[in-house]
């Protein structure tokens, strides 16, 4: 290559590109927070033309549903690697789900704060987030429903175990609890959830 040529982009894959954005979006998030996070924004930030970002996510309504879809498969991910490595006993399943719960949480930091705040506050966007809630609890009945007395965690039981990590963990992320604390409370409360009669 002659010395002043410039080199050869190498164009990228439409999921290379959606994971580009994806990561841009997540730094914006945490460094502008959530409501300065616009397509066009995220295009400017990502060197791409604004095409380029509605293309992927359509609306900022879109990229937010985005957002928290790859929270929740990186959550998902570490709920069952840790599941998979725990003694199959109530106990330590108990303390997998709530310290995959914790962890998962604090390693995306405010991030995902801002981004559970706005879905609260768009319907459809509540819809995404109740659609992610409901795979949880259903993914709760598998990891702990051979150790309930009947087979089953009961689904009012399911919801307590979810209110109970989401606000645990908000406690950690704000300051307010030491996260060996809350683990151990959420280990403690779903112990108790999958043992009541």
């Amino acid at each position: 290559m002659p010395a002043n040529a410039a080199p050869t982009r190498r164009r990228l894959t439409r999921e290379q590109r959606a994971r580009q954005l994806l990561d841009v979006a997540w730094a914006l998030v945490g460094e502008e927070g959530t409501d300065a996070l616009t397509l066009g924004r995220l295009a400017e930030a990502a060197g791409v033309t604004k095409p380029v970002a509605y293309d992927h996510f359509v609306t900022r309504h879109g990229l937010l549903a985005a957002l928290y879809h790859d929270y929740d498969a990186r959550q998902t991910q570490v709920f069952h690697e840790r599941i998979d490595r725990a003694r199959a006993r109530l106990g330590d399943r108990a303390a997998a789900i709530a310290s995959g719960y914790i962890d998962c949480i604090l390693s995306q930091g405010s991030e995902v704060q801002g981004i559970l705040s706005a879905l609260v506050g768009a319907p459809e966007l509540q819809e995404v987030r109740r659609c992610y809630q409901q795979d949880f609890i259903d993914n709760c009945e598998v990891w702990l429903g051979r150790f309930a007395a009947d087979g089953t965690v009961p689904l009012a039981g399911r919801w307590a175990i979810l209110g109970a990590a989401e606000s645990l963990s908000e406690a950690v992320a704000a300051g307010a609890l030491g996260q060996v604390v809350a683990e151990a409370e959420l280990q403690r409360l779903i112990v108790a959830t999958v043992k009541r009669r």
